[in-house]
């Protein structure tokens, strides 16, 4: 029954304070983890690098040299992905090297190790002992064989799958993606007798049809570029690093992660249907 508005009864009694729970947001949140992964590809000496994927020796030690100084640790992305889960990832940086050329056992695995750094290294089993075909203006790189990979093993690098022979999936068949990444997921078991757990899209190029085949094929994650509204656990982003990149420019890089890259979701990308999506890079 509502009160009569124009009668005012004498206090008898003060009214009951009411008691509310303390509003969740008084209660302090911790910060999501956003996984910073570094993509490298070739390390060597090199006059010419149209593509930008080379990376001298020196700038790669002093790039490393960059992350120590600052408390940080390079590993692969499996590791940095189960450490994440576990709350521990706050002081580590994936490290990915692309196309699984020759000179990563040469050059960036020595430097890797001096500075008790690991990384995962995406190969290419379709063209082992081969070299980069797809990049039309060259230079011309070795790739790695099969003892390569085995010898990037030994040495405490992680192996994943580059695809088979470094197609742009967003533009083959079922069959042929099917085979991309089924198919070259076994053929690195094959070699390295261990679960090849990681993937890479080629170019960086993916959408949801190829996000798809890759959960399909019993990938446990998959690196991109930047892969906007797709950014999960099988489309996780990258920053590009190349030999211009300098202790500044590297300090930038972090410094505008976070608001370049969107949360890891605790969850895979959801498979919808869509348009590809791509980054710089091979």
């Amino acid at each position: 029954m509502s009160a009569d508005p124009t009668h005012t009864p004498a206090p008898v009694f003060a009214a009951a304070p009411v008691t509310r729970a303390a509003p969740t947001a008084s209660l302090p949140r911790r910060r999501p983890v956003r996984p910073w992964v570094l993509m490298y590809h070739s390390v060597a000496e090199h006059t010419e690098d149209p593509y930008n994927v080379t990376v001298s020796p020196g700038r790669l030690d002093r790039q490393l040299r960059w992350l120590r100084r600052r408390g940080l640790r390079g590993v692969g992305v499996g590791e940095l992905l189960r450490e994440r889960a576990a709350g521990r990832a706050d002081r580590l940086v994936g490290l990915t090297f692309d196309d699984g050329y020759a000179d990563f056992i040469e050059e960036a695995v020595p430097l890797l190790r001096r500075h008790g750094c690991a990384a995962t290294v995406f190969v290419l089993p379709g063209r082992l002992g081969g070299g980069n075909e797809w990049d039309p203006l060259g230079p011309r790189k070795p790739l790695l064989t099969e003892a390569g990979i085995r010898a990037a093993v030994g040495a405490g690098m992680e192996i994943g799958s580059h695809g088979l022979l470094h197609l742009d999936l967003t533009r083959t068949d079922d069959e042929t993606l099917r085979r991309e990444t089924e198919g070259s997921r076994l053929a690195l078991e094959e070699i390295t007798g261990r679960p090849a757990r990681g993937f890479c899209y080629p170019y960086g190029t993916v959408d949801h049809r190829v996000v798809r085949a890759v959960r399909a094929a019993g990938y446990e994650y998959a690196c991109a570029i930047d892969p906007g509204p797709l950014t999960g656990v099988h489309a996780l982003p990258r920053v590009h690093v190349g030999e211009e990149d300098t202790a500044l420019r590297l300090y930038a890089k972090r410094l505008l992660h976070p608001l370049r890259r969107r949360a890891l979701p605790s969850g895979p990308a959801a498979p919808a249907a869509g348009t590809p999506l791509a980054g710089a890079g091979r």
